[in-house]
């Protein structure tokens, strides 16, 4: 007769409190209801940063799509023009390889900010607009509209023109209204139309 021998209750609540933790990671970026704090807010962007770098540098380049230009050939590079073209390229192939990135994470970036945004009874709506004016101007620095030349030393090299200069500052601004709300500012206190304080009761009524 064979006895069945039951896993020890210390192995049985280890596994249930990783499951509860991947079930709360999942919830972290795969949703856009509720509301979370400024704490894991940033610990989320932590992990998103952590999982964008490995892909920029590894896998990315396996694609072609490296974010580096090849400085090595640069360097051997005799012919100025020749010199040119390959920054030209590998600018175009960074514009390619941060859409891609943009695209990838757009969605658990977007949970991860609209949470956030609720927290302060904020519909996120001005955190959607950024990211859709974000993908644009990426697009069009990819597809290499807005870009004109510049003369140095007789040699015409590749720069973005005044208006994607100017739509780039306005991005910026953006960008540090959205940082301040999202990183630095206290969630409403209490309850509210998108859920419960995540700070709890007693840190609310603090």
């Amino acid at each position: 007769m064979f006895t069945m021998v039951r896993p020890p209750l210390r192995t049985r609540a280890a596994d249930a409190s990783l499951g509860e933790y991947m079930e709360q990671i999942t919830a972290l970026y795969a949703n856009f209801t509720g509301r979370i704090s400024r704490k894991t807010f940033w610990l989320g962007v932590l992990g998103l940063i952590l999982v964008e770098i490995v892909a920029a540098f590894v896998i990315l380049p396996v694609l072609g799509l490296g974010l580096l230009p090849d400085l090595s050939a640069l360097a051997t590079s005799s012919d100025s023009e020749a010199a040119v073209e390959m920054i030209t390229a590998g600018m175009r192939r960074a514009a390619w390889g941060s859409l891609l990135l943009f695209a990838l994470f757009a969605f658990p970036s977007l949970a991860l900010t609209i949470k956030r945004r609720h927290d302060r009874d904020s519909s996120g709506l001005d955190v959607v607009v950024y990211f859709v004016l974000t993908g644009i101007l990426m697009l069009v620095q990819a597809l290499g509209i807005g870009f004109t030349t510049v003369d140095m030393g007789g040699i015409a090299y590749p720069a973005p023109s005044m208006a994607l200069n100017a739509a780039g500052l306005v991005l910026g601004v953006f960008g540090i209204y959205l940082f301040v709300v999202l990183g630095c500012l206290k969630g409403t206190t209490g309850a509210n139309q998108y859920g419960p304080d995540p700070l709890g009761t007693a840190a609310a009524l603090a």
